[in-house]
């Protein structure tokens, strides 16, 4: 699985270079280079490439999607890392863009990510032969990641204004439903366009892998805040307790919540099940995600 994640990283990374280099961004390469390609292990575009080998779409279409995916996700943890949100320190092994770079930058490196994964997918309408993509399989993914960034946003909202309280199971969904699980979900859903037309019973399954998965992703989260180090995390480990976050092992007991990480892992395997033989990287994917320890 690291092998196959790996190649993935390196491929997308090595197209976000050419645009990063391509649209030539004054100072803000820098951080954009900085915050985007090192470390992360693209989980996101994997999971898109492993929905779109269901159907049969290209690879190289494939990474140029996941790219806009990573850039959303990239402009997100810049953010949240800002001191007026989360105030963080450290990400993904280094210091995150705001101690590196200033808080200025980091927020306009942020805003120019966002922008630049709208220009990654408009640019999918044209190819070097002037003939591209459908322009309606385009605008349906264009909508699809705009919607979970706006929903991305609006959890982090949430985030923020439970912390320090006491939310029930179902507010907590709702915060990460949003904040964590709109982007993957995204991912999936982009990774399928090509039979949103039908009424394919493929599409509910993949909506039920991706409400799975992604809360899935969330909880193990906090579990590792807990359990994992820093030097593992690659970020501060204990964060979510110091500043009084809502979260699961807080909620439930450490436990428990790995017993409903296993259950949300076992709801997304019953979902890929529909596919069979053909969701088997999917399946790879998900059991890594449960076992993760960073």
């Amino acid at each position: 699985m690291k092998k196959k994640l790996n190649k993935i990283a390196k491929d997308t990374n090595i197209y976000l270079k050419k645009y990063f280099k391509f649209q030539k961004k004054t100072d803000l390469i820098l951080p954009m280079v900085y915050s985007a390609l090192p470390g992360g292990k693209k989980i996101r575009s994997k999971i898109l490439i492993d929905v779109g080998k269901i159907f049969k779409i290209k690879y190289r279409d494939l990474i140029q999607i996941g790219a806009a995916v990573e850039c959303i996700h990239a402009y997100s943890l810049i953010h949240d890392d800002l001191p007026c949100m989360d105030n963080d320190l450290l990400r993904r092994g280094q210091p995150t863009c705001h101690v590196a770079f200033g808080e200025d930058t980091a927020l306009l490196a942020g805003d120019i990510l966002q922008s630049m994964a709208f220009e990654i997918l408009g640019s999918r309408l044209f190819d070097e032969q002037g003939q591209g993509t459908d322009p309606a399989i385009v605008l349906k993914q264009m909508q699809i990641l705009a919607t979970a960034s706006s929903k991305m946003v609006c959890g982090q909202v949430l985030d923020l204004q439970a912390e320090g309280k006491q939310v029930d199971q179902a507010e907590l969904e709702n915060i990460h439903r949003n904040k964590t699980g709109a982007l993957i979900q995204a991912a999936i859903m982009m990774g399928a366009v090509t039979v949103f037309a039908g009424t394919d019973q493929a599409i509910p399954k993949l909506r039920q892998f991706g409400q799975s998965i992604g809360l899935a992703f969330q909880v193990q989260d906090d579990i590792l805040d807990i359990t994992a180090s820093t030097e593992t995390l690659g970020k501060t480990a204990g964060k979510d307790e110091q500043v009084q976050k809502s979260t699961y092992p807080a909620l439930m007991g450490l436990a428990q919540a790995q017993a409903y990480a296993q259950t949300l892992h076992d709801q997304a395997f019953e979902a890929l099940a529909f596919f069979g033989e053909d969701a088997k990287d999917l399946t790879a994917i998900s059991q890594f995600l449960l076992a993760r320890q960073s």
